[in-house]
């Protein structure tokens, strides 16, 4: 697959996220056509496309997850989106914190808040 590399070492079973681009992403080894959900035990895809479809249903998974998400990183695709209206307050009303950011960010960021062992979830819009 060919994207940005951005592999950090990380304990095995994490999903460390390895390369975007091209409408894929390479976490943990394994190649994922079209948007995710990365927890951090498991990467399962996500219907979302854009940013306006990005909804608390949408992100149901990584809100219910156990241990509990204390942060989401939300990747609104190749530049910057605006939040949906109400998104951010529905998310600290259920316990999480929304992080709003591009895809590569985010993916960036998760790697980083993971390797600190930090509860973290993230929802990455494919970008081509």
């Amino acid at each position: 697959m060919a994207g940005l590399d951005i592999t950090p070492a990380a304990a095995p079973g994490r999903q460390v996220i390895q390369a975007y681009g091209e409408g894929r992403f390479r976490i943990a080894g394994q190649v994922h056509a079209g948007s995710v959900l990365v927890l951090p035990d498991r990467t399962v895809a996500w219907a979302v496309t854009a940013a306006d479809g990005v909804t608390l249903d949408s992100l149901a998974e990584a809100t219910a997850a156990e241990p509990p998400t204390e942060i989401l990183l939300v990747g609104c695709g190749p530049r910057y989106a605006a939040v949906p209206e109400g998104l951010a307050t529905d998310l600290q009303d259920a316990g999480v914190a929304l992080e709003w950011m591009d895809t590569g960010a985010a993916c960036r960021t998760f790697n980083v808040l993971l390797l600190e062992d930090r509860r973290v979830a993230a929802a990455l819009i494919a970008i081509p």
